[in-house]
């Protein structure tokens, strides 16, 4: 009955249809985002992060969907505490001797809790940022330091009082930090790049290093190579000599036209020299014809003799000793070489160990001699990796609780993130889309034609705002999850694969905007809201409530050369203070540079003040 009536609609009333079940779905969408997050319900676990007593005899998980943080007893596997805490555990820190553990809990005003290490009882609360993750203690136990995620900004307090010393600002997402033995610098891995990505644009597109001293709090950086994006962990050698970073690394400006070898992204780890401050190799972690798909965590062995990389998408634990990770045969042969092919030079065996791991999606890592353990997000368990043994080390797994009964959308989450569902395991549908969000780049995808790049963009709401791409050159975005299987992973899975990843992406709920006042518009951005809504500058023609898009294309004169047409996707604006850069070629990194340099949208012979631009702006970045 829907498809006679579809036929007999105009293509008016079609748009008309489809924007009002999009408002529909938005609304219920909107209504039951109480916590910015997806709905999972109380079944799962997640485990996150994790963190070791030196002896190795107690272990510490931080599970996200759980709100809580787990004991477990090593020497037999047994959950001995589980403490609730106020939102969902991001990460997890001991201080030197082994008292207290301090667990960053994130949400859009964020808890930091310390709870007594063994007992669970909680000493101590500090109101921290929007997604605070990654506490790191200070060497002489003084000082916290926390990265709020969503605020672009580190948090500095006293540990004794809980007083808040400073806010230093990073630069896009601060994901993870880590602090020098001496406590001088604090060095903040940002998540994404934080630049234009058009084809104007000649500079370095890759996440910064944010280097901090802590004397002063002044800052400066570190650039990682170009096409580098969704930093996910870092750890300092023992020494504090080195820090590395795992991240992806893409030939983002290059047709994507095949995925063997690594030709679109690859998966690495970036090495700095902490007192030089700069970037010195980029090693990768994939083997020539076999892909380490979005690596995660990485740390150094209890002893510094070996690295660990806990690699998500391929569910491995890739491990390789120190001295070969730091020879000429690792520069030589283990650097990638973008935009060229091979990607890697090499046709040698790698000198990373994989290890297969019992479950699914491993992301933190903790060290306790000869032991390495990983949190296996999917599997609600954790992989105990000893590496005691020359020949093959011994892989163990302990439960946190019954396995986990997987419903359609946590097949379809832990699907998304799989790289294995890839042609040679070199990527998954989250290398471009972390979070299921942007990665901030550019892709020349070939379904609209070569030569005419485009920004990524965001699959919150994909379902609910046909069509697909900037071009709107697929119908839906079902339509668009089985293309991307086809020609980006070069491989077509099982119906009930696809059909999980649409019920997964259809269950995001938008993140409140960190603009918002305790969940509420402020008085400026109230203002702009009834600018957005007036006759005069009428924004909502285009963007109405509550999806903020009409589900139309239009000609607003950003075509460039490259373009072969003129009219593009009108995109919704909830969210669209994570989707930086903005227009479908990504030139503008502000909303304020689309509004004022570019006059997106305005009538050309339409004159706004500064008070109304900030006014717009203040509300479009609070949606």
């Amino acid at each position: 009955m829907l498809k006679h009536l579809r036929r007999c609609l105009c293509v008016r009333k079609r748009h008309a249809v489809l924007l009002f079940l999009g408002w529909i779905f938005a609304g219920i969408s909107l209504l039951a985002a109480d916590d910015g997050q997806r709905t999972l319900g109380p079944e799962y676990l997640g485990p996150t992060a994790l963190a070791a007593r030196t002896d190795g005899s107690l272990l510490y998980v931080a599970c996200e969907d759980a709100s809580q943080v787990a004991w477990v007893r090593t020497c037999d596997g047994q959950v001995i505490r589980r403490v609730d805490v106020p939102a969902p555990p991001t990460g997890l820190a001991m201080n030197t001797d082994q008292t207290q553990l301090v667990v960053t809990c994130g949400a859009p005003q964020s808890t930091v809790v310390v709870l007594d290490a063994l007992n669970g009882q909680t000493l101590q609360t500090m109101a921290a940022g929007h997604t605070a993750v990654s506490p790191v203690i200070s060497p002489d136990g003084q000082r916290l330091y926390v990265c709020n995620r969503f605020d672009n900004d580190v948090s500095a307090f006293d540990l004794a009082t809980g007083q808040r010393l400073a806010r230093i600002a990073a630069d896009r997402e601060p994901i993870v930090a880590a602090i020098t033995p001496d406590g001088h610098r604090l060095l903040v891995a940002n998540h994404l790049p934080n630049t234009r990505t058009d084809h104007a644009f000649q500079g370095n597109v890759s996440p910064l290093i944010t280097v901090i001293q802590t004397d002063s709090w002044e800052t400066s950086v570190i650039e990682l190579p170009h096409g580098a994006n969704s930093i996910r962990g870092m750890s300092l050698s023992p020494d504090g000599k080195y820090a590395l970073v795992t991240h992806i690394l893409s030939n983002f400006e290059s047709l994507p036209f095949r995925v063997d070898t690594g030709w679109i992204n690859v998966n690495v780890i970036s090495v700095i020299d902490v007192p030089r401050l700069e970037r010195i190799a980029t090693i990768g972690v994939d083997d020539y014809y076999r892909g380490a798909g979005n690596p995660w965590d990485v740390l150094w062995s209890a002893d510094g003799t070996m690295v660990g990389v806990s690699v998500a998408g391929t569910h491995e634990l890739a491990v390789i000793h120190v001295d070969d990770f730091f020879s000429d045969q690792a520069r030589r042969t283990m650097q990638p070489m973008m935009v060229a092919w091979p990607i890697y030079p090499s046709l040698g065996a790698s000198l990373w160990r994989r290890i297969p791991l019992p479950g699914k999606g491993p992301r933190g890592l903790a060290a306790a001699g000869s032991r390495i353990f990983v949190a296996q997000y999917f599997s609600d368990s954790i992989a105990v990796v000893d590496l005691a043994e020359d020949n093959e080390p011994h892989v163990d797994s302990l439960l946190l609780g019954d396995p986990p009964v997987m419903s359609e959308i946590r097949l379809g989450q832990m699907w998304f993130e799989d790289a294995t569902l890839c042609y040679q395991h070199w990527q998954s549908c989250a290398s471009c889309h972390p979070d299921a969000r942007v990665d901030g780049l550019n892709w020349d995808l070939l379904n609209d034609g070569p030569g005419n790049p485009k920004n990524t963009k965001s699959m919150l709401l994909s379902h609910a705002t046909p069509p697909s791409m900037a071009l709107g050159v697929r119908a839906t975005a079902e339509l668009a999850v089985r293309a991307g299987f086809v020609h980006i992973l070069f491989n077509e899975p099982p119906e009930e694969v696809s059909a999980a990843i649409d019920a997964y992406l259809k269950s995001l709920r938008p993140v409140p905007s960190p603009y918002l006042v305790d969940g509420r518009l402020s008085p400026l951005a109230e203002r702009g809201r009834q600018l957005f809504h007036s006759d005069r500058i009428a924004c909502d023609r285009c963007h109405p409530a509550p999806l903020y898009t009409d589900l139309q294309a239009y000609d607003v004169g950003t075509r460039t050369h490259q373009d072969r047409i003129p009219r593009f996707d009108t995109p919704t604006l909830v969210e669209v203070w994570r989707t930086a850069p903005y227009l479908h070629d990504g030139r503008y990194t502000t909303i304020r540079e689309l509004l004022v340099e570019g006059r997106h949208g305005l009538n050309r012979q339409l004159e706004l003040t500064d008070e109304e631009v900030d006014a717009l702006v203040e509300f479009v970045l609070s949606l």
